[in-house]
């Protein structure tokens, strides 16, 4: 098994270095047929996503039985604070740090990518937002009227959609990592615009890190478990999250790697990971406030008032729920809190969109890390945990 993971990471890895090297130096004709595979991937991908979360959601709400609306809510709840927690902190770290940085604000213009050759639609057979909606109703109508015959469905197509995702999604991944990152390096923007703003990237991703230690550490504390148990098990969804740039496409990874976790009850992490996908962005969020901030200091000469930022806080982590699977959805997503609270013009708009496009992947790789802590923390709350089983014996004796 650790032979596997080694192997995904060096392939995603390789994925990424290849991807830049042959984008910089690609002709117009071989960065066509790099972007048609591109487009392609990129759709079946996204038609997969819906299919995972149905495959998953609605079968982990069945196996908790009677606790799966508490779990629902307190994931929920656990999920939202940490995303409004991040915005905070890198609020706090804003007013701090970028009064004191010397930003240069100009924006290098990149070459436009051609139009594919050819375009494949794979229309997803809903919405990811639907596809949750729709889980978690199924899951807990399934449990209202106690249908076996419904129980033993949804566990097959669990297998099903996860010999899916082992035998076909996971082998592509990293031929989707190479054609995205071939794109833009075609298009200079990793070139032109990365040293502009190399010293906020580099700070936002400090305080991911710092965040996710944080959270980690809360984790280990509900479980009363080591949380590198669970964290040593991620680099392969890190390192797929940096390429996608989407929590959605790095679902599959991610279940595998939580599926190592011994500290994880297999009940708590089928439910909480696919959740967590399309509701925990605390990476993202961070990035975005402090990417707002910055943007502010440099087109209006001012840092935004705190208590507009707290409101901004506050709301992004409801409208943040809207972007998974969209690389740069966050920022997308929340453009009208960015325009109507901020009061930011078009000018800063476009400004925000090529900024957080260049970290974007790093807050994805967050955002799907930090899964894995909320997976612990609901574990600790709710299940015996699996590295514990002295403790367990001895609670149930009690």
């Amino acid at each position: 098994m650790k032979r596997i993971t080694q192997t995904l990471v060096f392939k995603l890895i390789l994925g990424i270095v290849a991807g830049v090297l042959v984008g910089t130096y690609a002709s117009e004709g071989i960065i066509l047929v790099i972007l048609t595979a591109k487009n392609i991937l990129g759709d079946f991908i996204g038609y997969m996503v819906p299919l995972i979360i149905l495959g998953f959601i609605a079968p982990a709400i069945i196996s908790l039985r009677h606790s799966a609306g508490k779990v629902l809510t307190v994931t929920l709840i656990i999920c939202y604070l940490s995303s409004v927690g991040a915005a905070l902190f890198s609020m706090a770290a804003g007013y701090l740090i970028i009064p004191n940085l010397n930003i240069v604000s100009e924006v290098g213009s990149g070459r436009a990518l051609p139009e594919a050759l050819l375009e494949l639609k794979f229309t997803p057979i809903m919405p990811v937002m639907t596809a949750l909606i729709t889980s978690v109703l199924i899951g807990l109508s399934v449990i209202w009227t106690r249908s076996e015959s419904w129980t033993k469905l949804l566990e097959d197509f669990n297998d099903m959609v996860l010999k899916i995702v082992e035998n076909v999604v996971v082998p592509v991944l990293p031929i989707y990592i190479f054609t995205t990152f071939a794109s833009l390096a075609y298009e200079g923007v990793i070139i032109k615009e990365l040293p502009i703003f190399f010293k906020i990237i580099l700070i936002v991703i400090v305080g991911h890190y710092i965040w996710l230690t944080l959270l980690y550490s809360i984790g280990g504390a509900f479980s009363r478990t080591n949380p590198m148990e669970v964290l040593r098990h991620y680099p392969p969804a890190y390192v797929t999250a940096l390429g996608t740039m989407s929590s959605a496409a790095t679902l599959p990874v991610a279940l595998k790697s939580a599926a190592k976790a011994k500290t994880l009850d297999p009940e708590i992490r089928d439910f909480c990971i696919p959740l967590c996908c399309n509701t925990h962005l605390c990476g993202s969020v961070l990035t975005e406030t402090f990417f707002v901030m910055t943007v502010s200091q440099i087109l209006y000469g001012h840092l935004p008032d705190p208590m507009t930022m707290v409101t901004f806080a506050c709301l992004l982590g409801i409208f943040a729920i809207a972007a998974p699977g969209v690389p740069g959805g966050t920022v997308v997503a929340s453009l009208g809190l960015i325009i109507s609270v901020l009061g930011f013009d078009n000018n800063g708009t476009a400004l925000m969109l090529s900024i957080f496009a260049l970290q974007d992947s790093f807050g994805t790789a967050c955002n799907v890390t930090g899964d894995g802590a909320i997976a612990l923390m609901v574990t600790g709350l709710f299940k015996k945990v699996p590295g514990r089983e002295g403790e367990n014996k001895e609670a149930a004796v009690k």
